[in-house]
């Protein structure tokens, strides 16, 4: 979707897909507070639409090439959608109940019709299904003064109520206004599908339910990493802890994989990890390459270069000696505020990991920021990349995880080959790769994790911008690449998400037997007539 990041995507996408860290985005969309009547249009899925539809609900609908076409668009920008694959019309709904007339209309269609919502998220390409209807859903914000009066925060109960249009912005900034905020580092708490309370979700059959691990604990399983397959969130009820006020950001450099992997995972080891257990409330790797740039580096600019002018010298040096791959550990310790920690004991939090990790000596940075400037340093990123004209270009962004015994292989055989190629175009933005404790998520819901015992796990994040001539077909291909090259070295791995064509590609190389069954019998139970996010290729209708 145009000009959306992870960390702008609206809480009804956060939750149907699978994100894990908290930061934010200041760039508010423009919300679709007052769509015009719609255009005439000869569609029969249409004219059936609008004859089921009350005449309010039916006027919310828009069927003019504007609307469908910046519907047919996602961040990535790298899908081409002609006429015949662009959704027949945008539907701007009020309330949660629109949304239910829509999907019961579809229901009793003759041809049920696919819907799909669209928040500010970042599949790779579509997710709606041709000819069909996508919701807007930051239009459930439009009736009200404000977003803000769709966020409600219970200070005694510690959590918040968000209507599914919200960007997490704009939930952290009612949060903080209490004093409080979304607990955020995935190794500590588990993803924020793990970080749920409650739900409204709209079934693909029309019904309006509320659910929990303690009520219709099936669908709310389902709903969470549920690839908007189940249901349309409306309302999340998010859990919120003591705000910090402050964040030591601290930046260590590694020559090798091996020793970035052990640190990181001793450092996400609350329990074995010896003095270094629990010290850090973010923990992060990436991979840097010495022709990456400011493009290499958009998510984690700070308010001012995190290195001197004579460190760059240096850590190009260091690049070149490592053979052109560095590692970054990048994390930070929360102070101050509501919390008991000080900045005496952040002082000496930093002394321990400057004597116990393994990084490149001499190698260690750090800035104590405001634990906003921390949680904002993407969009400070993404602010420099818009005056250089690089943001609003494709993003064949790749995302796995992977199991923790092959991740050294992984990295020898595409942080030290295939993205080291320059000839492929390089790196073209960050690469992140960061270990994840199983045991803080829930199995239960529909995210597919690596299938093994393990303990531990790890994501990769290879999130390039095709910025020129050439690049996105390259970066694609090299994709590609990356896939085949994990399929010929026998490493298991699960992506996010995949390009896969056919329900039996998504059964045999996404799910796996077990998930699979479980995903058929819940899609049968709530959206039976394969109506939601049809476009991702997942089911069609009739359901097999």
């Amino acid at each position: 979707m145009a000009r959306a990041t992870t960390t702008t995507v609206a809480l009804c996408f956060l939750l149907s897909y699978v994100f894990s860290v908290l930061t934010v985005d200041p760039h508010r969309p423009t919300l679709a507070v007052s769509p015009p009547p719609p255009t005439a249009s000869s569609s029969v899925v249409i004219d059936d639409i609008i004859r089921v539809l009350a005449d309010t609900t039916a006027a919310r609908i828009r069927t003019d090439a504007e609307a469908t076409a910046r519907a047919s668009t996602d961040f990535g920008t790298n899908v081409t959608v002609d006429a015949a694959r662009c959704p027949a019309a945008v539907f701007y709904p009020s309330c949660a109940a629109d949304i239910a007339a829509l999907l019961r209309a579809s229901s009793a269609s003759a041809s049920p019709f696919p819907i799909s919502a669209r928040g500010r998220a970042t599949p790779p390409g579509p997710g709606h299904g041709p000819g069909g209807v996508v919701i807007d859903m930051a239009s459930l914000a439009g009736r009200h003064s404000s977003a803000a009066s769709r966020l409600a925060v219970s200070v005694g109960g510690s959590y918040i109520d968000a209507g599914g249009e919200q960007l997490w912005v704009d939930v952290l900034h009612a949060a903080l206004a209490h004093g409080l905020t979304p607990r955020g580092q995935a190794f500590r708490h588990g993803p924020q599908i793990s970080n749920v309370l409650e739900l409204d979700v709209v079934t693909g059959t029309g019904e309006v339910v509320t659910c929990s691990k303690h009520k219709d604990a099936d669908l709310f399983d389902a709903v969470l990493g549920g690839l908007g397959q189940f249901g349309i969130i409306t309302r999340a009820r998010i859990p919120l802890a003591p705000a910090p006020a402050r964040a030591r950001w601290v930046r260590l450099l590694y020559t090798g994989a091996a020793d970035l992997t052990t640190d990181q995972e001793r450092l996400i080891d609350e329990r074995g990890g010896g003095a270094l257990a629990g010290l850090m409330d973010y923990v992060e790797g990436s991979v840097l390459t010495d022709f990456q740039g400011l493009i290499g580096s958009w998510r984690s600019q700070p308010p001012s270069s995190f290195y001197s002018a004579a460190d760059a010298k240096r850590i190009a040096a260091l690049a070149k000696d490592a053979g052109g791959v560095l590692y970054c550990l990048e994390g930070a310790l929360y102070y101050g505020g509501a919390g008991d920690r000080t900045a005496a004991d952040v002082d000496k939090g930093v002394e321990v990991l400057v004597r116990e990790l393994r990084y490149a000596p001499g190698f260690a940075f750090a800035q104590d920021v405001s634990y906003v400037q921390f949680l904002d340093r993407v969009s400070a990123g993404e602010g420099k990349l818009r005056g250089e004209g690089l943001w609003d270009v494709p993003h064949p962004w790749l995302n796995l995880f992977l199991p923790r015994s092959r991740i050294l292989d992984f990295a020898a055989g595409v942080f030290h080959g295939v993205l080291l190629r320059r000839d492929d175009g390089g790196a073209g933005g960050p690469v992140l790769v960061y270990p994840m404790n199983r045991g803080k998520w829930d199995g239960a819901t529909s995210a597919v994790l690596p299938d093994d015992e393990d303990g531990v796990f790890y994501t990769v994040g290879i999130l390039r911008s095709a910025v020129a001539d050439g690049d996105l077909r390259r970066m694609e291909e090299q994709n590609a690449e990356v896939a085949h090259f994990c399929e010929a070295a026998g490493i298991p791995c699960t992506q996010y998400l995949p390009y896969y064509a056919t329900q039996a590609e998504w059964a045999a190389r996404h799910f796996g037997p077990r998930r699979w069954d479980t995903f058929l019998r819940r899609k049968r139970k709530y959206d039976p007539m394969a109506i939601l996010s049809r476009g991702q290729r997942i089911f069609s209708y009739p359901l097999a």
